[in-house]
């Protein structure tokens, strides 16, 4: 029978004049085109369109860029307050304030500058008197050269630091091992000014309690009494002075310096900065003498090391970590992923995933940023993070993680 039959043998056998509908049986080809028109309200029960048929025209959504923007945000705020650690209920901060967020250290350390990394110091005071030049190099590492100015008087009461021409002789005399200069300008007439610097090196600073020295003029030159100061500096630009203290002018031969110096402060660079008047040729200092407390700062590094943060409780189970992190090349260049690995876990630490970090544009100058998102981890609500280092080494390569924030 062709359809057409079938239709209408229905309609005579069926004896209430309905046709059951599970006894009609369309192909393809025989189902209407409706045009989208044609529908014009009502709705579709939830069962009859897959949902792959709706995603498959919606524009998806990427929100890592503001979870990162938020994360990084949140570190600059906890740097510029000072902030310790702390967790919302999807993000955990810490910039090293204090070792609070912190559970383990392995072969790493906080430091108090605000910072992790597996280079730590220790420090050791001793008492100092430097009044040869054995003892002298027994202090400082520089060559055997003094850096000293005869600059005329410029007007100006500035003081500035300036290296100007080494001492290249074989005079064995104190004052042919001093260091760094100090340009000490003044309104004084027909004066030539003279520094006469100490440098103790990047890791020993000095708390003085006397600096002298005796000089002896030359064709008649005379010190002037009011331009002579004994001053200190940690980096040649902020000077702290000490006063002259004590002078004695007995020609050919002076005694300058301040012998009772009173401060608690320690210092890398100590020195003189006097005028003298007369003479174009330039007085000599024959001897000089340094008394004080010498700190001297010991620096270690570990080649590898890594710290764990405290367990931070996600209020519900997660599956899914990311983070940002601030750091900083102090020395060398550190690879991301190699020097410096990241891991995640949510689990406790009973399992941490390796994350791939990848680079963003530097927090600030000299701090670096890095970032990872969405690193699927085993599930659960106890998260941790864990920072470790490699290929560590003092003054070539040394990494200080800044400031963590994560994601969860």
């Amino acid at each position: 029978m062709t359809r057409a039959r079938d239709i209408a043998y229905l309609l005579v056998t069926n004896t209430h004049g309905i046709i059951d509908n599970a006894k009609i049986t369309l192909d393809a080809a025989e189902v209407p085109n409706l045009a989208a028109s044609k529908i014009t309200s009502g709705t579709f029960a939830d069962a009859r369109i897959a949902s792959s048929n709706v995603s498959q025209h919606a524009t998806s959504f990427d929100d890592n860029k503001i979870v990162n923007d938020i994360s990084t945000l949140a570190i600059r705020q906890a740097s510029n307050e000072n902030k310790g650690a702390y967790n919302t209920n999807s993000m955990y901060v810490d910039v090293f304030q204090d070792d609070t967020g912190i559970a383990s250290h392995t072969q790493s350390t906080r430091n108090a500058s605000e910072y992790v990394s597996t280079v730590s110091s220790s420090s050791s005071d001793s008492s100092i008197d430097i009044d040869t030049v054995s003892e002298f190099n027994n202090y400082f590492t520089m060559n055997d050269t003094a850096w000293v100015n005869t600059n005329t008087n410029s007007g100006s009461a500035n003081r500035t630091f300036a290296k100007t021409s080494n001492y290249t002789g074989t005079d064995t005399n104190l004052e042919r091992h001093f260091s760094d200069a100090v340009i000490w300008n003044n309104t004084s007439t027909n004066a030539n000014n003279w520094v006469i610097g100490f440098d103790f090196g990047e890791n020993r600073k000095i708390s003085p309690t006397k600096i002298d020295f005796t000089h002896r003029v030359g064709y008649g030159s005379l010190l002037n009494p009011g331009g002579i100061k004994v001053w200190g500096s940690n980096d040649l630009s902020t000077i702290t002075d000490f006063g002259s203290g004590t002078y004695n002018q007995a020609n050919p031969t002076s005694s300058v310096g301040n012998t009772s110096i009173s401060t608690s402060d320690f210092f890398r660079y100590v020195g003189f900065s006097y005028q003298y008047i007369g003479s174009t040729n330039y007085p000599q200092t024959n001897d000089g003498e340094i008394v004080g407390t010498l700190r001297t700062t010991t620096v270690s590094a570990q080649a590898t090391g890594n710290f764990i943060s405290n367990v931070i409780t996600a209020p519900s189970s997660t599956s899914k970590m990311g983070a940002i992190i601030t750091y900083q090349d102090n020395a060398g260049t550190n690879t991301l992923n190699t020097d410096i690995v990241l891991q995640l876990s949510a689990d406790n630490g009973s399992n941490f995933t390796t994350a791939t970090m990848t680079a963003l544009p530097d927090f600030a100058t000299g701090i670096k940023m890095a970032k990872v998102n969405d690193l699927s981890v085993t599930a659960g609500t106890q998260l941790k993070y864990k920072i470790s280092f490699a290929n560590q080494a003092s003054g070539s390569k040394e990494a200080r993680i800044r400031g963590v924030s994560l994601q969860y």
